[in-house]
């Protein structure tokens, strides 16, 4: 058991939070939130001791093994699996062991390899491998040395290290960051099946909702722990939060009422007494706060000057960089007003070449590609946040890009992106990779673009700037073409979807929901397609794999058009039942014998409703089992 007993925490002269309070057991998994700034690594550093709290006290078993995520990118000639196999660190000390004397075996020796079976350590370097084809890693890349991956990529192996540590505690601070979507449905399923106590830091609500059964809220120097994942958290927040308003609005107007009583009768004789009282009254009363529930980002997407029907296109396109073998071909791409593209692929397969490709065609390398001459582009791209000149502050920045902007109309536009009146005049040099990716959204959304590119835009933000970024995106007027692994994000904004692979981007005929069945497919593919090069010795060709899969798609498309039609029937009468449960709950259609008949309406109403509800939840069962045994034959 992890237990945090009051603990304070500061950092410097900063109050973190005060009394937080935690139990959290074997099979436990809390996810840690809360605005950039609230304490969560500091949380993390604490419990790993590199931190003291300023009071309280962290109480955990010196026996529990703790395993977590270095933060700096590890640079070695060590081959990738060894490095990953260092993570369990009993395995390594039982094989320095065995490795001792080994010509000659001791008491020592027969013990170390008893308990190497205990440990399963026979099946390490296999099990070490599986963490690292989950992660994304090939299998011809296992022996490569660590110094040979790039930076992403060397974090990658860093979060295999931390699982493959046979851990009874596991801090995760932001585990995705440098995932793309496949490998985070993969980091989901895996750490849904960790049985020790995961504290997780993240970002991304699909992945919190996924993963947690509890969430540890940091807010207004508190620590706050709700049971349930994200979404559960979401709810019973704000409904506090809407009682609490409730109560504040409450107490302002008897503190109104009161303070209107004292000036009337303060100066009166036969009053002051009376006025005195209430006085104290109001000093004694535990003020409410009023509840922030408005976050500190709230910006829109301008409406573009100009709105062309077509856009861009793109036809016949092979795309990829001088001298190399190409990334993608036979791309064809039309971008419509109002279009909202999402892109999935895993990284590598050619997304942001797709999206260079559109931006400004620096990776055609041939075919056509045809732009409007009123189609203005937003592109945003990670490495735009290198671009920024260190030494010019936020509000520099965009004078230079709108020097006959009023200063004050721009501070005003700066500030919905979280910028305050102080932090707008600092240079940008040591802002964080948030506050840069803030600053990047908002130089390119005020110049109005008609069609917004945007590449991962959510890496470095949090929670609450997120979800102001879907919600300005929802309301945008113009068209879209979006890579993230932030499936709210996507399921939010997108329309439609694109997925790259084998060289080639072809729309995605299922949902979101639906991409994790169509990965596992596809490497149940792989896998027979490896089984049968090696009985037949022949290899199917990209062709043919490719209508292997759109004959799956076509096979499996009507089954969950229907179940998806089933679950908006479902919602549709769940609705109209709450609007009924509400009508019933009424006490005057009881006591008004003359709405009788309404009332008798309502009950038959209601009647029926259940009756046909409980129908297409059967139908529903069914078509879902239906679904299930077609995806296990395909």
């Amino acid at each position: 058991m992890l237990q945090l007993n009051q603990i304070s925490l500061r950092r410097g002269d900063r109050l973190l939070f005060t009394n937080a309070s935690l139990q959290a057991h074997f099979g436990q998994r809390l996810g840690v939130t809360g605005a950039n700034g609230s304490g969560k690594s500091s949380l993390f550093d604490a419990i790993l001791g590199r931190l003291e709290v300023d009071e309280g006290a962290i109480l955990l078993d010196p026996e529990y093994r703790i395993a977590h995520v270095g933060q700096e990118s590890p640079a070695s000639e060590q081959p990738a699996l060894d490095f990953v196999l260092d993570g369990d660190t009993e395995l390594r000390a039982l094989q320095a062991t065995l490795q001792q004397n080994a010509a000659s075996p001791t008491e020592e020796h027969h013990a170390a390899w008893a308990q190497l079976e205990a440990i399963d350590g026979y099946t390490a370097e296999s099990r070490a491998a599986r963490l690292l084809h989950g992660l994304g890693f090939e299998q011809a890349v296992l022996q490569q040395p660590v110094n040979a991956f790039s930076g992403g990529w060397r974090m990658r192996l860093n979060l295999a290290q931390a699982l493959m540590c046979r851990s009874d505690l596991l801090l995760l601070d932001e585990p995705t960051n440098h995932l793309d979507l496949p490998t985070i449905l993969w980091l989901e399923s895996w750490l849904n099946r960790y049985p020790g106590i995961l504290l997780l830091i993240s970002h991304d609500r699909d992945f919190l909702d996924g993963v947690c059964t509890r969430i540890v809220q940091l807010e207004h120097q508190q620590a706050t722990v709700y049971n349930g994942n994200y979404s559960q958290f979401e709810k019973v927040r704000g409904e506090q939060l809407a009682q609490q308003q409730a109560l504040y609005v409450k107490q302002q107007r008897e503190i109104s009422h009161i303070r209107s009583y004292v000036e009337r009768f303060r100066y009166k004789a036969s009053k002051a007494r009376q006025a005195q009282s209430r006085l104290k009254m109001l000093d004694r009363m535990t003020q409410i706060a009023p509840a922030h529930v408005d976050s500190q980002f709230h910006f829109s997407i301008p409406t573009p000057e100009k709105q062309p029907q077509h856009l861009l296109q793109l036809t016949d396109v092979v795309a990829g960089y001088a001298g190399k073998p190409p990334v993608l071909t036979s791309v064809n791409l039309h971008l419509a007003a109002g279009d909202r593209l999402g892109l999935l692929g895993v990284n590598g397969a050619g997304k942001s070449t797709l999206v260079k490709a559109l931006a400004n065609g620096s990776t055609v390398l041939q075919g056509e590609r045809v732009i409007h001459r009123d189609t203005r582009i937003g592109y945003f791209t990670q490495h735009q946040l290198d671009l920024l000149q260190p030494e010019l502050s936020p509000l520099q920045h965009i004078q230079v890009q709108h020097p006959q902007v009023r200063e004050q109309e721009l501070r005003n536009y700066l500030g919905g992106f979280g910028f305050s009146s102080d932090r707008i005049f600092d240079p940008v040099a040591p802002f964080s990779g948030g506050e840069k990716a803030r600053l990047v959204l908002a130089l390119i959304i005020h110049q109005r673009p008609n069609l917004l590119l945007l590449d991962e835009p959510t890496n470095h933000l949090d929670l609450e700037m997120r979800q102001a970024l879907s919600m300005a995106l929802v309301e945008y007027e113009g068209a879209l073409v979006l890579i993230s692994h932030d499936r709210h994000l996507l399921r939010m904004v997108c329309d439609e979807l694109v997925i790259v692979h084998d060289g080639e981007a072809e729309v995605f005929n299922e949902s979101l929901d639906e991409y994790s069945a169509w990965l596992a497919r596809r490497e149940d593919s792989s896998t027979s397609t490896i089984a049968e090069q090696t009985s037949t010795g022949k290899s199917p060709g990209r062709r043919e794999i490719r209508q292997q899969e759109a004959q799956r798609r076509a096979e499996l498309k009507p089954l969950s058009d229907h179940v998806r039609k089933l679950e908006r029937d479902m919602t549709a009468i769940r609705g109209q039942l709450h609007a009924l449960e509400q009508q019933l709950a009424d006490e005057n259609l009881y006591r008004d014998g003359s709405r009788k008949t309404e009332l008798t309406g309502l009950v038959k109403t209601q009647a029926g409703q259940k009756a046909m509800l409980e129908k297409l939840e059967w139908d529903w069962l069914e078509a879902s089992e239906a679904l299930e045994g077609k995806h296990g034959k395909n």
